[in-house]
């Protein structure tokens, strides 16, 4: 009897799975890709769904595991204990009190619905531990416990918000390009995982996410045709963080747009007035109801502190990065300044502004937005470093609408250049964001999450499964774009190396802050550079319409 021979099985294979016919996302050829290629069966999509909002929640409860800002810092803390004793006195103020109380001590400044938020998060800790949010008593508290109850409020905040918003986002975005629901997981996933938001509000420790969640809301209403509750949105995300004002100009613009063109529309223009001043009355009735006038005044001056000057600490903005060679504090008072940095941002989002207002197509929203909550970051008044998550948003959003690849098999899959500029962008943004991170030491979690994410998006993926030398690094084709990627891609590398080895020198203490936000800033202003001449190109064209989903 001949001796059978059991034959070595062979590694299944994946090369249908990264046809450039069957998969329409420009993410196809990527760990993520790998990562979700068991759920590209039409039978099991919903599980990816699933599958990368859990990871997303890992992630951040990994992040959640190093330390927030000011923890064992005293006298003050930091943002933690801000969040902490907002919670705090909500819950043992009346509502008359919450923009008076002890001011010096991590004072409420910002609108009433955090201080709702707050209450609402406060009057759940309080059923768990009372002593958490003793009035006073429990200022500076660094209770594990209590950190992680507050870990948990930031996770379900994003959770209940955030997270939806950017998968109806995806998934509209999905519908006019007609995409396989793979390619809608790719997307929002690349979107969540994204590194600036988790760190600052899962590390550092604040609620962003709301806020952003909140606007992004209006936008996904925006592109429904649902103006009205987009309003409503828009609003609520304002009384939530003022600085949701980043978005406002676009927003007036847009609606202001489809009220003119094609034709005027007087009861579309009324109604969303009024949509918009209801809501406002709606959130800010508490107040005025159990507070007065006066709380309504003292929340104005609270929200907007013009007297602390143009800038806080070291930003990637202008004026900051302006000052390191031209001493503007010296030159200006702090109203001048105040003067000036209104007219450069008026000036800046004015392009912006009278493109989607004259051509208020949908698909230029995420343009628009980007373009000028960029140009705020770059000139306007009170710029944090944290700041730079309000154009990331839109800007990361973008990953969603560039085009998949046409090519055939085998050939390079960059179709468009500006996927290599979204990356990039991002990649500044987390390495502007590297002073503050590295003072409350999230050093580790500054460098994973970023290689991470990078690796993920397939950044580092110079080998394809076509075995093709390729990468989302670099733009495809262009010199000056991929001079300026190369070079500032090097300087990063670079700061990061020289610091490591030599400490700063007694007589330029602020050297490394410095040099961090003159690379940043420079690139800040190429990227808002590029998204006018993106919107300005895309304006010319008509609005897509929705495509079958394959």
């Amino acid at each position: 009897m001949p001796s059978t021979r059991r034959q070595p099985q062979r590694a299944p294979s994946f090369s249908h799975i990264y046809n450039s016919d069957v998969i329409e996302s420009p993410l196809s050829d990527t760990p993520l890709s790998d990562f979700l290629s068991p759920f590209r069966p039409a039978s099991t999509q919903w599980v990816a769904r699933y599958t990368f909002i859990s990871f997303a929640l890992i992630l951040r409860l990994a992040v959640g595991l190093g330390p927030y800002s000011g923890y064992k810092i005293e006298p003050m803390h930091g943002d933690f204990e801000a969040q902490r004793h907002w919670l705090e006195i909500t819950n043992h103020l009346p509502i008359k009190d919450w923009y008076f109380f002890d001011l010096q001590w991590w004072g409420l400044d910002y609108p009433p619905l955090t201080a709702y938020h707050s209450w609402l998060l406060g009057f759940i800790g309080k059923l768990i531990n009372p002593r958490w949010f003793e009035l006073n008593a429990s200022r500076g508290l660094d209770d594990y416990d209590l950190k992680s109850y507050m870990r948990a409020t930031a996770l379900f905040s994003e959770l209940a918000i955030y997270i939806p918003a950017v998968i109806s986002y995806v998934r509209w975005v999905s519908k006019q390009r007609g995409v396989y629901p793979i390619a809608q997981s790719l997307s929002a996933a690349a979107i969540l995982f994204q590194p600036a938001l988790i760190l600052i509000d899962h590390g550092h420790f604040q609620y962003n996410s709301v806020m952003l969640g909140l606007a992004l809301l209006a936008i996904v209403n925006l592109q429904y045709k649902k103006n009205l509750t987009a309003c409503f949105f828009f609003v609520a995300a304002l009384m939530f963080k003022q600085m949701a004002l980043y978005y406002a100009p676009v927003i007036f613009a847009y609606l202001l747009g489809v009220c003119v063109f094609p034709k005027i529309d007087i009861w579309r223009l009324v109604t969303i007035g009024l949509a918009t001043v209801s809501s406002f009355v709606v959130l800010l009735a508490p107040l005025l109801v159990f507070g007065g006038v006066a709380t309504l005044q003292q929340m104005v001056v609270r929200i907007f502190p013009f007297s602390r000057g143009l800038w806080e600490d070291k930003v990637a903005n202008v004026w900051c990065t302006a000052n390191t060679f031209i001493k503007l504090k010296y030159m200006f008072t702090n109203e001048e300044l105040q003067r000036l940095s209104l007219i450069a941002t008026l000036a800046a989002i004015a392009p912006a502004m009278l493109i989607i207002f004259l051509r208020p197509k949908r698909h230029l929203l995420p343009w628009a937005f980007a373009s000028c909550s960029w140009a705020f970051y770059l000139f306007s008044f009170q710029v944090h470093e944290k700041s730079v998550l309000l154009p990331l948003m839109p800007t990361t959003l973008l990953i969603a609408s560039q085009p998949a690849s046409s090519h055939p098999r085998g050939q390079s899959k960059k179709s468009c250049n500006s996927l290599p500029l979204i990356f990039w962008i991002n990649n500044v943004a987390m390495f502007s964001m590297w002073p503050l991170l590295q003072r409350e030491g999230l050093q580790l979690q500054y460098f994973v999450m970023t290689l991470c994410w990078n690796w993920l998006v397939g950044n580092f993926n110079f080998l394809t499964h076509e075995h093709k030398l390729q990468t989302y690094l670099l733009p495809s084709s262009g010199f000056f774009w991929r001079s300026v990627l190369v070079l500032s891609y090097a300087a990063m590398a670079f700061y990061h190396a020289v610091e490591l080895l030599l400490p700063a020198p007694a007589k330029y203490p602020d050297i490394y802050p410095v040099a961090n936000i003159t690379i940043s800033c420079g690139c800040f202003g190429l990227f808002w550079l590029y998204t006018l001449y993106k919107l300005y190109s895309l304006s010319s064209q008509p609005e897509p319409k929705p495509r079958k989903s394959k």
